[in-house]
């Protein structure tokens, strides 16, 4: 990996590329501290000292925002709207048959899914924004910090529509931001963000748990951890790069005087076709309660025992609905992202098989059978690994906001290996000296 980065600052294109997108990571990480007009940022800070890491319900969304959503920053949605709003489109487009149309229509269609899915972004930064203000006015958003009442400083509609506003266009300018290092940059825009915004915990994290732990002044657990995140990264990098590939013949085709066909090729399945999405649907499924219990302030039989056994990571029934939560999204999502019939449909369409199975309803059971049985794996291994600071959390005393959890190793293996992937395929492209030389 440094050896491709090295290579790529040494040609003069891919390096411009590469500083262009150090410049936008540096004017994303500014905005990510800049607070938004009518909050007392002095009390923000009291109250983030106070915390020390204990973020709560907020967990999921400040990581993902890069610790601005409880600095209240105008980067405090960070790019949360736009990942729901994209795993919203890319369900809708199997239920709603337009989207779906406009999906097989190519670049065209995929543009028009695009523009929608920027409208759906500012719809739901207005409705996170509305939530964020009214907590930070109620002082749910710091319940244990004496002065977490008093951070927004004018209760009035005037100001709490400027901070709405002024969050949601931090979210719009992320994602030009995205699209910049998309067109211009080294490309996966959005992706990088997300990674920056996920590593840039990393530090303060490591370093909490080295001042909490006792053996050796911090310095053991210190060091557990790093091994700890080691054997995660080369068991995510293998386990991602899992994939069965499921051989693909195609016969040859008379068309004019010409043949076509007669190659062979391969349909590769991941074994962890789903990615980070089902850790990231049971983690934000798992809030909905604890958030209706927090908001409506009932004291009813009902709502303690959703404090008791559903806000806490390392209760049993906490650890055992996420983990069983996670399985089942795997296997929803691989459900609705791969349709066996489709891709069978075009195999035969295109006169494929696969050797030793009929084409048409025998390849899509046999693929069915095989998605299945390869679902298995990949959705245990997404459940365990989100289940790593739960052990970390009993283990070493940790906060929940453990820097080596599942979803944020998920999200920075995956986005690392994909950049190296684009940075040497253009590598590749500068490089290439033909046949002829």
């Amino acid at each position: 990996m440094l050896t491709a980065f090295a290579r790529a600052f040494k040609t003069p294109d891919l390096r411009k590329k590469l500083l262009f997108t150090l410049g936008i990571i540096v004017l994303f990480r500014l905005g990510q501290h800049i607070p938004i007009p009518g909050i007392d940022y002095q009390n923000v800070q009291t109250c983030m000292d106070l915390a020390k890491g204990q973020q709560g319900l907020f967990g999921l969304v400040n990581m993902f925002s890069g610790g601005a959503l409880l600095q209240i920053t105008i980067f405090a949605l960070g790019i949360m709207p736009y990942i729901t709003a994209s795993i919203i489109l890319q369900l809708l487009t199997v239920v709603i048959p337009r989207l779906e149309a406009l999906k097989k229509e190519g670049q065209a269609g995929q543009g028009k899914i695009t523009q929608y899915t920027r409208y759906l972004t500012i719809a739901l930064a207005i409705l996170q924004g509305t939530g964020v203000v009214a907590a930070a006015r109620s002082g749910s958003l710091f319940q244990s910090c004496p002065v977490g009442g008093q951070i927004v400083r004018n209760d009035s509609i005037f100001t709490t529509a400027v901070m709405v506003i002024t969050m949601t266009a931090g979210t719009a300018l992320i994602m030009w931001l995205g699209e910049l290092v998309t067109d211009r940059g080294i490309g996966n825009g959005m992706s990088i963000l997300m990674f920056v915004s996920i590593a840039a915990g990393f530090p303060s994290a490591m370093w909490s748990i080295k001042q909490q732990g006792k053996i050796m002044g911090g310095w053991l657990e210190f060091g557990l951890v790093i091994l700890c995140g080691l054997a995660m990264v080369g068991l995510v990098v293998f386990v991602e790069q899992a994939q069965r590939r499921i051989p693909v013949q195609y016969a040859k085709r008379m068309i004019g005087r010409r043949s076509y066909g007669g190659t062979s090729t391969y349909i590769p399945m991941k074994v962890n076709q789903a990615g980070v999405i089902p850790v990231i649907f049971a983690s934000s499924l798992l809030y909905i309660p604890a958030l209706i219990v927090q908001f409506s302030n009932s004291k009813a039989s009902w709502a303690t025992w959703i404090s008791q056994n559903f806000v806490k990571g390392d209760h049993p029934i906490y650890i055992a609905t996420y983990f069983l939560l996670i399985v089942f999204f795997a296997f929803f999502y691989v459900a609705i992202s791969f349709n066996p019939e489709e891709v069978a449909d075009n195999m035969k369409k295109y006169g494929g098989f696969i050797p030793g199975i009929r084409a048409g309803r025998p390849t899509a059971e046999y693929l069915s059978y095989v998605l299945n049985r390869i679902t298995w794996p990949g959705a245990l291994y997404l459940g365990l690994i989100a289940l790593v600071p739960t052990v970390a959390l009993v283990t070493l005393n940790a906060n929940q906001n453990f820097p080596f959890g599942g979803t944020s190793i998920l999200i920075i293996v995956g986005v690392g290996l994909e950049t190296v992937k684009q940075i040497e395929s253009q590598l590749q492209q500068r490089h290439y000296e033909g046949f002829l030389r």
